[in-house]
């Protein structure tokens, strides 16, 4: 199963999410589940390097895969932190909709700091 857990501070920001396991849905290499969840999380840390303009702390399993952990801190500016947040909101609802249709594949929760 995927397990994601997004981490929110005092103002309900995103500070921090991890994401980890493998939703073993199907064959390696062809498990839909597994892509879906892979792209979006990537394509928001993408987004936030590209479009905000600043690079999050990454740590991330790129032999096995099954972890992926991402800081958001280290916006310079409120504008590139506004920015972020509406990537890493958009990651939220985006894996949120892969669990509503794989529930027993991801898991899904939030917690404050």
């Amino acid at each position: 199963m995927i397990k994601a857990t997004f981490t929110r501070d005092e103002h309900g920001d995103i500070v921090k999410f991890l994401i980890t396991g493998h939703a073993d849905h199907g064959d390696y290499g062809k498990d839909i589940v597994c892509a879906g969840v892979s792209a979006v999380s990537i394509g928001a840390v993408n987004g936030i390097e590209a479009l905000a303009g600043f690079a999050p702390q990454v740590d991330a399993d790129e032999v096995n895969g099954g972890h992926l952990l991402v800081e958001a801190t280290g916006a310079a500016t409120g504008e590139q932190n506004h920015i972020a947040q509406i990537l890493l909101e958009n990651l939220v609802l985006s894996v949120q909709s892969i669990a509503d249709q794989y529930p027993d594949y991801v898991h899904v929760t939030t917690q404050q700091a």
